[in-house]
């Protein structure tokens, strides 16, 4: 995940899910399963679905496809985002560090029940009612690290899609150009004096 940050605007980039990749252990009224979404899912809910809603921690709308700063599409690796925001708090939170991965909440519309070569169970899910993905901060980081991530069981009810990250770059750019500007940057002396080098250089020749 890439989030850059210029003035008063932060813009975050990356993939939300990972196709063909089974999640962590969820857990239903059932009892626990592994969840993976096939790909082309994603592609055919976004064809139905042109206004995807961005939220944070599946809580806060911050807006979505139609409103201009959300943006997503399917790849040969999975669903990506990317999404621009001007609201203060995601600014304070990316300049902080705070955010740790992406969700998403759907609908199931085709789901193969089956089980793994471990004998675990295992939804393939082949299609799905996209509503809205999440940029998740530290505090949703214990729900989504262990085993309970949503409970479903009642038909119709929204899914939590399993967390997702492929490790985060903060930039800062600056408000005049977009060249990037290090968060802590070093100084460096102007008059340098090389006469130790150029003695070791000398004691080397020798």
């Amino acid at each position: 995940m890439q989030i850059r940050v210029k003035g008063d605007s932060v813009e975050i980039e990356g993939y939300v899910n990972a196709v063909e990749r089974k999640s962590k252990p969820l857990m239903s009224r059932m009892g626990q399963f592994i969840e993976r979404i096939c790909k082309g899912a994603f592609k055919k809910a976004l064809g139905r679905n042109d206004n995807v809603r961005w939220m944070l921690n599946h809580e806060r709308d911050l807006g979505g496809i139609k409103d201009g700063n959300l943006k997503l599409t399917e790849d040969n690796i999975g669903l990506y985002a990317r999404a621009v925001s001007k609201d203060p708090e995601i600014v304070k939170k990316a300049r902080n560090g705070e955010f740790v991965g992406w969700s998403f909440g759907f609908y199931d519309r085709d789901v193969e029940q089956k089980r793994d070569e471990d004998g675990f169970p295992l939804r393939n899910v082949r299609d799905l009612d996209l509503e809205e993905v999440s940029i998740l901060d530290k505090t949703k980081t214990p729900a989504y690290d262990g085993s309970l991530v949503a409970v479903r069981s009642e038909e119709n009810s929204i899914f939590y899609g399993d967390t997702f990250s492929d490790g985060i770059q903060l930039r800062e750019l600056s408000e005049e150009k977009d060249d990037e500007v290090p968060k802590q940057q070093e100084t460096v002396e102007e008059n340098i004096n090389y006469d130790e080098y150029e003695k070791l250089i000398l004691d080397m020749k020798n």
